[in-house]
């Protein structure tokens, strides 16, 4: 258990309204937001009014005024189906963007104030949460983050803390495990998570469904561990401070009373997704001593919080003299790092890579391939921070620029990640949105189901996050199919604003990286192999031809008759169907579309030139068909899977489904 501290120690901001006032005003914004809408959650906000007026008004590090300043302590409302709670807090304290009108607007089309809240919807949304246990998991990466950047830049520039408030709901799920076991073995002793302990869930009391001990669960590992009465403000308090100085992650177990002050539904599970109904809001106005309409409050209970946001402004201009102090190239560096700029020179040393690959042309996996070019990336660019889920030896993501971050020393910049993918995924949704790193992670790309929802939620907040997946398809042979990719390069594609690369040799495989860490505002996945590949672009290119999504690799010898379209590993075997087409008289192209996304983004002339008008066309990936349409007529063709997998060394494998070049030319042919 933490050690209490004597309370005197706590900091505070002298206010002429109470505590008990301050907590009431996000009671009272909370359930008359929800019941102007209609639709919300009321109970959670009702519940951690108390626990969230300690944190803002005693401990938060933050600035309204200069909401993105780099230092500011983050704060995650992992529970974020409790969304008012944090959108009261932001009107509250000062944001410019957070008004009264916003709440207002609550869960109403073009509002900031959205169902859960968004990152990039308004300012102090650190990220987006609603999913529960996302946030616990990003607040990890965010943690790790924090003592990653000190390491390198000290922490007179970097010294933060990350806050959660998390519900039952958040550690119910098993990403919640995951992270907090990689947050204890690292002793990321800066992440502090509140618990909202209220002993209920949508079904009603958590007994029901859930016997854990959560004290003695993250005591196990390796948590620090504490409960107090979520009501009482001076043992929150003591908690927070003693949180503060401890040598390890700590969770606050707040027992707290779901809809505190209704004066009927409190402590069940009616306050939890529904408004609360005129009579029962109207109760608890008594019950809590508000006697105010909706939406009106107090001159000076509003006045108390702004000056709790007024007062981070001192700390975040002391904070921006510490950065002017800095010797020129290391706060030129520190800039663009915030900035989310590469490094100058970074293209130059991508074509000189390139040119090297062009002269040698080696016959390498493309997950080899991807490893080389990180060999070049990471010393020019070192804000990148690469991990694996235990398949380091096999996703090739560790290079020689990179040493492992241990929970004594974050001077590294590779995380073993352990077998948690989902915690991986989220953690680096984490590390990119603290800003100042770019993460790269890998494992199977059969498990990107086990990073799925985490992937999503790096497009919805449009993250730069890379996911370097390899062992693509059948290709990876004996394992068998539990662990060959079928469905899973259609069902990311399906994912909005993700980018999705297949590269099919060194030189495709190195564009794709370029291509991968400009985007400021895109995910990307890397699919990779885990057979050799022979080189297939054996001429120099200034150009990044897969930035194009799509291009053709080899002109027909005469006026085409037939293309192929193929991406990957099925790149060779449509080269080797055209040879044997060519030797038939049958003129054929080959086009590589490495990524649909970004060729789908090209203008339609260029789509249409690139996909051969007129032609035949015989698509081909080892993968399932879903998504190859688009780019096909109805008398086109495609090879590839139909099933799952099998188990056999990949050669017979290919022959056994009928991805090969014979099966493609006959394809070909008979459509001719």
């Amino acid at each position: 258990m933490l050690q209490a501290v004597p309370t005197t120690a706590v900091p505070s901001h002298k206010a002429a309204a109470s505590h008990a006032e301050m907590a009431n005003v996000i009671r009272a914004l909370a359930m008359d937001a929800v019941q102007k809408a209609n639709s919300g959650h009321p109970g959670m906000p009702m519940g951690m009014a108390d626990v969230a007026t300690v944190l803002f008004s005693r401990f938060l590090k933050f600035d309204p005024q200069n909401p993105t300043w780099p230092d500011r302590d983050r704060f995650v409302l992992s529970a974020g189906h409790g969304s008012m709670l944090l959108y009261a807090l932001l009107y509250l304290t000062g944001y410019p963007d957070m008004t009264l009108d916003e709440l207002k607007r609550f869960r109403q089309f073009g509002s900031r104030t959205a169902g859960h809240p968004e990152f990039g919807h308004a300012s102090g949304i650190e990220t987006t949460t609603g999913p529960l246990g996302q946030g616990i998991a990003n607040a990890v990466g965010m943690a790790l983050a924090e003592r990653l950047l000190a390491a390198q830049f000290g922490d007179k520039l970097v010294d933060h803390y990350t806050y959660v408030i998390a519900g039952d709901g958040c550690l119910m799920e098993g990403i919640s495990h995951e992270a907090a076991s990689l947050a204890g073995h690292l002793k990321l002793n800066k992440l502090i998570v509140l618990f909202d302990d209220n002993g209920i869930s949508i079904d009603g009391p958590t007994s029901l469904t859930v016997s854990d001990d959560q004290l003695a669960r993250f005591k196990a590992y390796g948590w620090a561990v504490t409960r107090v009465d979520g009501h009482a403000p001076e043992e929150i308090a003591a908690a927070i401070a003693a949180a503060q100085k401890s040598d390890r992650p700590t969770l606050i177990a707040c027992r707290t009373v779901i809809g505190f002050g209704a004066p009927t539904k409190a402590g069940t599970a009616s306050t939890h997704g529904s408004p609360l109904g005129n009579d029962e809001i109207k109760g608890a106005r008594e019950k809590l001593d508000w006697p105010y309409p909706p939406f009106e409050i107090p001159e000076p209970v509003l006045q108390a919080w702004r000056s709790i946001g007024a007062a981070g402004a001192a700390k975040s201009k002391a904070w921006q003299e510490t950065l002017a102090k800095l010797p020129a190239a290391e706060r030129a560096e520190w800039e663009r790092r915030q900035k989310g700029d590469l490094p100058a020179g970074f293209d130059k040393i991508i074509g000189d890579y390139k040119a090297k690959l062009v002269a040698e042309k080696p016959k390498w996996a493309t997950r080899k391939s991807s490893q080389m070019a990180l060999e070049v990336i990471n010393p020019a660019v070192p804000e990148t921070v690469g991990g694996s889920a235990d398949l380091t030896g096999s996703n090739n993501t560790k290079t020689n620029a990179l040493a492992p971050v241990n929970a004594g020393d974050f001077g590294g910049r590779y995380v073993y990640y352990g077998v948690r993918e989902h915690a991986m995924a989220a953690a680096m949704n984490g590390i990119a949105l603290h800003g100042g790193l770019i993460p790269y992670g890998g494992t199977f790309l059969v498990f990107t189901d086990y990073c799925r929802p985490s992937i999503r939620l790096s497009a919805l907040m449009e993250q730069r996050v890379v996911y370097v997946m390899t062992h693509d398809s059948i290709g990876l042979g004996e394992d068998g199919p539990t662990h060959q990719p079928v469905e899973h390069l259609a069902s990311l594609r399906a994912i909005p604003n993700l980018l999705v690369f297949r590269p099919a040799d060194a030189v495709e495989t190195a564009e794709a990286w370029q291509v991968a860490l400009k985007q400021k505002h895109r995910p990307s996945v890397l699919a990779l192999t885990r057979q050799d590949l022979a080189a297939v672009r054996v001429t120099a290119s200034d150009e990044n031809l897969v930035a194009k999504g799509g291009y053709e690799l080899l002109p027909a010898d005469g006026t085409a008759k037939v293309t192929l379209l193929a991406t990957g590993s099925e790149i060779g075997v449509a080269v080797a169907a055209r040879d044997l087409l060519q030797k038939d008289g049958i003129p054929t192209r080959v086009v590589s579309l490495p990524c649909f996304e970004l060729f789908d983004e090209q203008d339609a002339a260029y789509r249409e030139e690139v996909l051969g008008p007129g032609t035949v066309r015989i698509a081909t990936e080892a993968g399932i068909r879903l998504g190859w349409d688009q780019y096909l007529d109805r008398k086109d063709g495609f090879v590839g899977m139909k099933s799952f997998g099998a188990s056999a060394p990949f050669e017979q494998l290919y022959r056994h489904f009928g991805i090969t070049a014979e099966a493609v030319a006959a394809a070909a042919k008979q459509r001719l």
